[in-house]
């Protein structure tokens, strides 16, 4: 048995996001893969098992099944387990609790954990169908009646154009935190224009291109009070995490650049009245999370967070203590999660402008937070980084996420 006391990241690979008709999910996979290995100084062959996570490559490109196996077989990974995962957009975050937890029960000493996603495709019907397959299909009216409720409007829900009924769900949810805290549109504009002012400073971005809070505000329309620069792109991409012991991370030479797992929290909901905001999934999942790193909020130096559209940000930014409750916009619009900020919030550009390639995201987000914690985020390095945090959901059940995680890292030596 291993002695994985603690568990640490030792190695992280990433492709660039953005829309790659030619690139296949194997494709991607292996220069995430092979990225991820160069930069722990490790092989294959260090691998004691591995966690692949993917959502749609059956819909888009007829991997209905052992989508992992098919990938990473031909880059050297033998004998190993290898175990698919689907979480919806938690789907990375998901195979990386199960690397970790894996290498803390003592099964193994190292462990990758690679998501991988392909949603470019000429079928938008079946891009469509893998998206509303996020939320219960025997009670499809039953969720969007009750998020309608939620929000206190009539608006009926019909879905012209080019776009994922997720946006719409979010369109949902930020006009019940209107209702219920004031926030405003002009706030979400600020927190896509932050967001997208980061991407230019991210050469893996699907995105690198500014816009005004004005620009934002006059854009295309979506589900009101969305417009498109506050909405995450259809992206394609892979990312790769690989933890291990702390024997192994000295067994690789590693221990400089091995960032801590402080705590890492994969959750479901509770029932809960719809406007009782201190339950949502994602605030117990933080609380949790807190508790077991022994730190604070305040202690946090800098966040990634699931902006899949910028409200999805200002909820979570609240969720995690971050903003107080039905300050989140306002922190936005007062610099505070800008980058020199308080609290810079998705300095890597989130989903908004590095895109969103559903099973990748929540690896591509721990990809930034330990370059950041390593010091090497470049021109969007946060000063002094030495704790961080990072919150990926997925789907939706009843009037939330249907499964979030919460994690948080630590810098070397920190």
């Amino acid at each position: 048995m291993v002695n994985a006391d603690r568990v640490y990241i030792v190695g992280v690979g990433m492709t660039h996001f953005g829309v790659f008709p030619d690139r296949s999910v194997k494709a991607m996979t292996a220069e995430a893969i092979t990225t991820c290995l160069d930069d722990a100084g490790a092989e294959a062959a260090d691998v004691g098992a591995l966690f692949f996570a993917n959502v749609g490559q059956g819909l888009i490109e007829g991997q209905t099944a052992n989508p992992g196996q098919m990938a990473v077989r031909p880059l050297g990974f033998e004998g190993v387990p290898i175990v698919n995962t689907e979480n919806a957009c938690a789907s990375g975050t998901t195979a990386l609790h199960l690397a970790w937890a894996h290498v803390k029960a003592g099964l193994a000493d190292c462990v990758m954990a690679v998501g991988a996603e392909k949603l470019s495709t000429d079928d938008s019907a079946r891009r469509d169908a893998l998206f509303e397959g996020g939320m219960d299909v025997h009670d499809r009216e039953g969720v969007l009646l009750a998020l309608r409720d939620l929000a206190g409007d009539d608006t009926v829900l019909e879905v012209e154009g080019d776009r994922s009924i997720f946006m719409d769900i979010y369109g949902f949810w930020a006009r019940a935190h209107m209702h219920d805290f004031g926030s405003t549109q002009a706030q979400l504009a600020a927190i896509s224009s932050k967001n997208h002012y980061h991407s230019t400073f991210n050469p893996n971005c699907h995105f690198q291109k500014e816009f005004r809070i004005d620009e934002v505000l006059a854009a295309r329309p979506l589900a009101y009070p969305l417009t498109v620069p506050m909405c995450s792109p259809y992206s394609d991409g892979a990312a790769a995490v690989l933890v291990c012991s702390a024997d192994k991370a000295r067994a690789l030479g590693a221990t400089g650049q091995a960032v801590t797992i402080a705590a890492l929290e994969l959750a479901s909901g509770v029932d809960r009245d719809a406007h009782d905001w201190d339950r949502h999934i994602t605030k117990l999942t933080a609380d949790r999370a807190y508790e077991v790193a022994g730190l604070g909020p305040g202690e946090m130096n800098v966040a990634e967070l699931h902006d899949a559209t910028a409200f999805g940000e200002l909820l979570h930014a609240e969720n995690l203590g971050l903003a107080r409750r039905g300050e989140g916009g306002l922190a936005a619009e007062r610099g505070e999660t800008t980058l020199g900020g308080s609290i810079p919030i998705n300095v890597s550009g989130g989903l908004e402008s590095r895109g969103h390639p559903i099973a990748a995201t929540g690896l591509a987000q721990t990809h930034e937070l330990v370059m950041q914690l390593r010091g090497r985020a470049d021109e969007r390095q946060v000063d002094g980084a030495r704790h961080a945090v990072l919150e990926n959901g997925g789907g939706i059940f009843g009037v939330e996420e249907a499964a979030a995680t919460v994690a948080i890292f630590s810098a070397p030596g920190a």
